[in-house]
């Protein structure tokens, strides 16, 4: 991981492969409070995905999963439609409160 914005202009400068978002090993940091809230709602994968397309953002069940895992990144415009699907706030889903 790259440790601040001067070794990754050194990094890029230089050719060399670098990965900017890896967080503790994790690609985001909202996949397992995504997993908690869907329980909660007794809401499958599937059934996620689908509200997910249905609210514009087309997303599969198996990238459900790699969310919730951890191994796949979230992109910013992402997390509004969950929040708002999983009745929740992104400031929850991003760990940033405990409500």
């Amino acid at each position: 991981m790259v440790k601040s914005r001067q070794n990754l202009i050194f990094a890029m400068q230089w050719g060399i492969s670098v990965k900017i978002y890896d967080h503790k090993g994790k690609k985001n940091l909202c996949g397992s409070r995504v997993r908690e809230m869907r329980r909660k709602r007794k809401m499958s994968q599937a059934e996620l995905a689908v509200r997910m397309q249905v609210n514009g953002v087309f997303i599969e069940r198996d990238s459900i999963s790699r969310m919730e895992a951890g191994t796949r990144f979230v992109p910013d415009y992402e997390l509004p439609v969950l929040a708002r699907i999983l009745g929740t706030t992104v400031e929850y889903l991003l760990g940033m409160t405990d409500s």
